[in-house]
Parts: C-alpha cells; sequence; structure tokens
C-alpha cells in the first residue's frame, strides 16, 4: 500500500487554496499568505565562513501603548532563536516565539485531522466533479477519512482527486515568522530592529587562473561563490563576507537536520612559506572583511558568485616534485606531481590575503583556447605567502625509489633508557634499564626519468627519517647531489634531468631503524 506518497500527491493538486472559491476563506496579506510580497525591511547580512551568517532587519512598524504581539515574517527557517536581539525606542520584549510549522501538503492534512474538508474527484471519462464532505480520522500511515456513514481509506486508484480545506490552521505559517511580545511605553510608527544568527548560509572563494608557461606568468580572478539555503529570499541586502574561522561554540546536531560538515582542509604543502604582509582589506578582530560593493538579493536556493580579485601576469613556475615517506623499494616508477608555485605577496606576487577555496588552472592549447589542467584547495592565506598547488601528476615523469643496500652497525655505546626507584623494606634501590645502540646504514637510489622533449628539474625529497620518541637519531652520510634538510623529517634535493633521458640520485643514510 502506498497510502503515505498518495496522499502526498492528492493534497499538492489544492494545495493552492484559490482552486476552490467558494470555500477557501481570504486572509489578510501576513505570514500565513504564500503570495504575499517580503515583508523584511532594511536588511544586512554578514555570513561567515563555517554555516553561520549574521542576519539584522530594521523595519518600521506600528507600536500600541502598553503589551502587543508582533509578527516578524520572511526570517530565516534556519535561524537560532536563542540568538535573538530585539531592539525598538521606548519598547522592551517580553517573550519571543519562533514559529517553524510551515504550510506544506502534509502539515496541511494534519492539521485538518478531526475537520472536516471537500473532497473533488474528477471523471477522467467526462470530467464531471463529484463533491463530498469528508472527515479527517487519521493521518498515521495514510489518510483515513469518513465520508457520512462509511470509513473510506484514500489509494492511488488514478482518479484525480483534490482536498479543498475551507482554511489554514492556526499556528501553520507559509513562511518562517517569528513574533515576539513586547512592552510599549508609547503609542506610534518607529523602526524596530532584530538581530540573529543562522545557519544555511555560507560563501567560499574560487579562484579562476589561467597560466601562461611560455612567460611565467599566472592571470587569476577571484570569485566569491554564496549559496542560501535558509529557505528565505533576503531582499536587496548590504552583504559583508567574513574571511576566518570564528567560534560557534556548538555541535553539528541543529534543528532541521544536522549542519553540513566543514569543507576539506587544504592538502599539505599547499604553503611553502607562510605570509607575514598585511592586506589591504577592511579587518574586524582578527578577520578580513569583504563587503559586496552593492546592495543584492540573495534568493533562497541560490548560488550566487560575486569578483572580489583580478590580478594579471603574476610571476609563476612550474614544479616537478615527489615526497617519499619511507627507506623502501618502489615496485613501480611514480609518476611525479605537476605544482605551480607563486606568491601573494605585494611586491612579485598577487599582492592580497586569499580566503580558503579552491583554485582552478587553465592554459591555452595549440589553437589558443584555454583548457583546465588541474585545480587544488587552499586554506586562508596571508599575504606574502609562498604557495605550490597541486595541477596533477606528470606524465612524462617519474620517480622509483630502490634500496641497493641495508647493512646493520653495532655501537659498543649504550644508552641509558629508563630509570627506576625501587623501595623494599624501606630500603631504596635504583635500577637501570639499558639497551645496546644499533644503527643501520642504507644505501638508497633514486631514478629519476623524463620523457619530455625538454630538460626539467625535479625536487625529490625523502621523509621518515626522524621517527620521533623512538628515534631521532639519523645521519646523511654521503649523497651524489647536495641536499637541503627542509626540516628534522625530510631532505630534499633539485635533480636536474635532462630531455628525454634520466638522472641518478644516490643517498646513503644512517638511522636507527
Amino acid at each position: 500500500m502506498k497510502h503515505w506518497g498518495v496522499f502526498a500527491s492528492l493534497v499538492a493538486l489544492s494545495a493552492g487554496l484559490a482552486a476552490a472559491p467558494p470555500i477557501e476563506t481570504a486572509r489578510a496579506q501576513d505570514a500565513s499568505d504564500p503570495t504575499g510580497e517580503s515583508q523584511q525591511g532594511d536588511v544586512a547580512v554578514t555570513i561567515y565562513n563555517g554555516d553561520i551568517a549574521l542576519v539584522q532587519d530594521v523595519r518600521d512598524l506600528s507600536f500600541p501603548r502598553g503589551r502587543t504581539r508582533i509578527e516578524f515574517p520572511d526570517v530565516s527557517s534556519r535561524i537560532r532563536p536563542e540568538t535573538l536581539s530585539f531592539s525598538a525606542e521606548n519598547t522592551g520584549i517580553v517573550e519571543q516565539n519562533f514559529d517553524f510549522d510551515l504550510l506544506t501538503p502534509s502539515k496541511l492534512m494534519e492539521k485538518a485531522v478531526g475537520e472536516t474538508i471537500t473532497l473533488i474527484r474528477t471523471n477522467p471519462a467526462t470530467g464531471a466533479e463529484t463533491r463530498e464532505r469528508a472527515k479527517v480520522l487519521s493521518v498515521a500511515g495514510g489518510v483515513v477519512v469518513q465520508i457520512g456513514d462509511r470509513i473510506e481509506v484514500l489509494r492511488d486508484d488514478g482518479l484525480p482527486v483534490r482536498a479543498v480545506f475551507d482554511r489554514v490552521p492556526d499556528g501553520l505559517r507559509a513562511r518562517p515568522t517569528l513574533s515576539v511580545s513586547v512592552d510599549s511605553g508609547a503609542s506610534g510608527r518607529r523602526p524596530a530592529s532584530i538581530r540573529y544568527l543562522t545557519t544555511g548560509l555560507g560563501w567560499n572563494a574560487d579562484y579562476v587562473s589561467l597560466y601562461d608557461e611560455a612567460s611565467g606568468a599566472l592571470d587569476m580572478q577571484g570569485w566569491v561563490t554564496l549559496t542560501n539555503n535558509t529557505g528565505t529570499t533576503f531582499e536587496d541586502a548590504k552583504t559583508v563576507l567574513v574571511a576566518g574561522d570564528p567560534s560557534t561554540g556548538r555541535n553539528n546536531n541543529i534543528r532541521g537536520g544536522y549542519a553540513p560538515p566543514p569543507p576539506p582542509r587544504p592538502p599539505q604543502g599547499t604553503v611553502r612559506s607562510i605570509g607575514t604582509e598585511t592586506a589591504d582589506r577592511e579587518r574586524l578582530a582578527d578577520y578580513y572583511l569583504y563587503p559586496l560593493d552593492a546592495r543584492t538579493t540573495i534568493a533562497n536556493a541560490q548560488t550566487k558568485q560575486v569578483s572580489f580579485m583580478d590580478v594579471q601576469g603574476v610571476p609563476a613556475r612550474k614544479i616537478y616534485a615527489r615526497t617519499l615517506d619511507w627507506l623502501a623499494s618502489d615496485s613501480d616508477p611514480v609518476q611525479v606531481e605537476s605544482r605551480l608555485a607563486f606568491s601573494s605577496s605585494r611586491e612579485g606576487g598577487l599582492g592580497d590575503a586569499l580566503p580558503a577555496g579552491t583554485v582552478r588552472f587553465y592554459q591555452r592549447d595549440a589553437q589558443g583556447t584555454p583548457q583546465f589542467i588541474g585545480e587544488d584547495r587552499i586554506g586562508h592565506t596571508p599575504m606574502g605567502s609562498e604557495m605550490s598547488l597541486k595541477l596533477g601528476d606528470a606524465f612524462d615523469i617519474a620517480v622509483q625509489a630502490a634500496v641497493t643496500e641495508r647493512t646493520r652497525i653495532a655501537s659498543d655505546e649504550y644508552a641509558r633508557s629508563a630509570r627506576y626507584r625501587v623501595i623494599t623494606d624501606g630500603e631504596i634501590r635504583e635500577i637501570e634499564v639499558q639497551r645496546a645502540q644499533t644503527f643501520y646504514r642504507t644505501a638508497m637510489q633514486y631514478r629519476v626519468t623524463n620523457a619530455k622533449p625538454q630538460p626539467v628539474t625535479v625536487e625529490v625529497a625523502q621523509a621518515g627519517l626522524d621517527r620521533g620518541w623512538w628515534s631521532h637519531d639519523f645521519r646523511v652520510v654521503s649523497e651524489s647531489i647536495e641536499g637541503e634538510q627542509v626540516n628534522l623529517d625530510k631532505r630534499q634535493w633539485s635533480v636536474p634531468v635532462p630531455a628525454n633521458g634520466e638522472t641518478v640520485l644516490t643517498v646513503v643514510y644512517e638511522t636507527r631503524y
């Protein structure tokens, strides 16, 4: 049986109550009117990263003297009611309620249990309509109605059926509505402001970059991508974007479901060195502000893009790199990463701080048509940073590592690894546990091949040299190309490889493992 699914289609046919004028009740334009215009006032929206936004709405309202109840339709359906702030001159708030029981076909029928509605059936052969008054008995698992002396379950029998309701039930609204009870010291018309936090509004940065390999230059456009899933459209809103991650002190379990997970962290290695320059942007606390130049309407269920950066001719260079995590042999050659390096500094770079987002790269083919060549994510990046973003894996360049020799080196020295104090019958004894220091000498060979028609330089890095508490001790005994110790755990070599050729890098290590 498909009773519940049947009901959804049955009521959807008459969800617009104007379909049966003789039975419906006219209503004033309020929160229960789905066709009414937005009743928002002067709206300002501040959108943060991490699915949180601040909405400020100033409306011109008429207040009677004393206590009264005022409704604010067209607030976000994802509002966090506990964050509401209300202010109006000579007016104090007594109580607030958020009505999020919205007008839907299923809710309409649920609220009609015990009430009488009209069922309209249409004969598909003649088009003749038959109207019957029916009392709704239950909607649990299907719609059960009483028509005269008989009990009927509405089924999917292929006959067009509409359900017509006499009125919109109390408490059921077409639009998310906030109602407040206030105590006004004087009657009259004056501005009233509400301010609240909401989920469902978010933004991220998207970057479109065109790379010219011949000139070693990069053109980059930055776009703000806004998304609105609040169930509400914000009309002609003053919009400010905040780059940063303010703490919200909440978990992901929120009313109406779960907040979306945070965006994935950017891959390691995207920032070669962090910047120390201050960008020419408005700042708030420890965050950067990106106000939109003009007011904009942020429609519900909409993705909107606005440009915030356009830079031409940034110096950039291609990097080929591979990092190995262990002193071990490869069974097959491994293609190296193709990366693009550039700076966000003021001199010789983008000259701006970069909000977190995705950078997509394009390059012109032989016909001059831009083609997509890869993308990578970045985190919030200060100005002056040295960037290295992955395009993909190079088709023609590979590295194959091989252990050519491994020998054990025994030492006559002993290292004290633990000391204990033992008290037995009042006597204190010290016990030392010792172990011999054993080293291993490992000869590694890194064979770097290049099938491209031009020479390249490949950054080969060996990580896994420092094993933490287990083994801090290591040294490089010899290397065929002088390397650079990037950190305690990793050493790196710049290996030149001729066109259509190969270079073999050899390194001998002594380690504790």
